[in-house]
């Protein structure tokens, strides 16, 4: 699994971190941080935070 964030689109607003805390992370000046490759176990919670993601910035590939 492949997480791809579109950085030109999202404003860190924070969602996916409460989505998949796991995964993704607000650094100390408040930009998203996220793992690339994450494990497997971890799809739902990830495929939950791209739907919450208010401007769908966030693809999930195999």
């Amino acid at each position: 699994m492949k997480v791809i964030v579109d950085m030109d689109v999202c404003q860190d607003h924070g969602q996916c971190v409460f989505a998949a805390p796991e995964v993704f992370s607000l650094d100390a000046d408040g930009r998203l941080g996220f793992v690339e490759h994450p494990d497997a176990s971890l799809r739902e919670e990830v495929e939950d935070a791209a739907d919450v993601c208010p401007l769908q910035a966030i693809r999930v590939e195999d």
